[in-house]
């Protein structure tokens, strides 16, 4: 399976966590109907469907971007000792399967010197902290934390309404270490790595982009879950915090990179999770680099 990549004077790998059916596809996609999912089924089993379950299969992972400058975290994905009560898969995990890979691309939790967080679902800040004598402490202790402002303050607001375990062990911990930068979502870190806005999956959602000559790679972030919303930009998702939204930039985000040299890198499309986009009747599809 390959895991890394390299464009313009940058090296990109991907760091795997978990990769399985999921949950049931047309729970996750409400809007997708029996006979659109049978329509695309040849294409779409096994690798992004699991037609035994009729589970939607999700890549759950990170990449790690080494610079001229820095050496780059974008999202932090499950992490170990974390509070998932409904989903056992997740739930108070401690298997080693993400620092082997990290360690596989030859980095040390000391060597990262920013966490891109595209936005704050569990999923995608786990390995921000770790538990070190019962206390939740940053994992990477030389990093700063890129969160959007808006992003943060969304979901504080929600926690002290109803704690939110993500937020309580995975985030809270990184701002009470001063360890975060809370940005706008159109921050430019350096002349190699920029944010760009994506909301409507979370309130501030951002996608990360490469490159000092243009878009040389985009990091996708939750904007885009399946390669079926590809070839459907409108089919939402269950968790899409604004729908109308959320659909919008996924459109727009596909117009944007179609057709183009971008290596698109997704977080959960199924492995190899990383290609060129490419029109595809009146959507989209990811031509994968092998």
């Amino acid at each position: 399976m390959r895991t890394q990549y390299g464009v313009e004077d940058m090296t990109i790998h991907r760091i795997v966590e978990q990769e399985y059916g999921f949950t049931p596809i047309r729970e996750f996609l409400p809007s997708l109907s029996q006979e659109l999912l049978e329509e695309n089924r040849s294409w779409l089993a096994p690798a992004g469907y699991d037609p035994n379950t009729s589970n939607i299969v999700f890549c759950f992972q990170s990449y790690v971007v080494k610079t001229p400058h820095h050496t780059v975290l974008v999202d932090a994905c499950i992490g170990n000792d974390k509070n998932f009560p409904l989903r056992p898969a997740w739930n108070k995990k401690s298997d080693p399967t993400w620092m082997a890979a990290l360690k596989a691309a030859g980095v040390g939790v000391e060597d990262i010197d920013f966490v891109m967080c595209t936005h704050l679902h569990g999923d995608h800040v786990g390995w921000n902290t770790r538990l070190e004598n019962g206390r939740w402490v940053p994992t990477f202790p030389n990093a700063r934390y890129l969160i959007s402002r808006k992003e943060y303050e969304y979901w504080a607001a929600e926690h002290r309404k109803t704690p939110l375990p993500a937020i309580g062990e995975s985030v809270l911990p990184v701002i009470e270490a001063k360890r975060a930068d809370l940005v706008t979502s159109d921050h430019a870190l350096d002349d190699h790595i920029r944010l760009l806005p994506t909301p409507g999956h979370t309130p501030d959602h951002f996608a990360v982009t490469l490159g000092r000559k243009g878009d040389a790679a985009v990091f996708t972030g939750d904007l885009i879950h399946s390669p079926l919303q590809a070839r459907y930009p409108d089919l939402h998702t269950r968790v899409d915090f604004d729908v109308p939204q959320a659909n919008r930039t996924r459109r727009g985000f596909l117009e944007r990179y179609c057709d183009t040299e971008t290596l698109f890198c997704t977080m959960h499309f199924p492995s190899p999770s990383v290609g060129r986009l490419k029109r595809w009747g009146e959507g989209f599809r990811c031509e994968y680099l092998s």
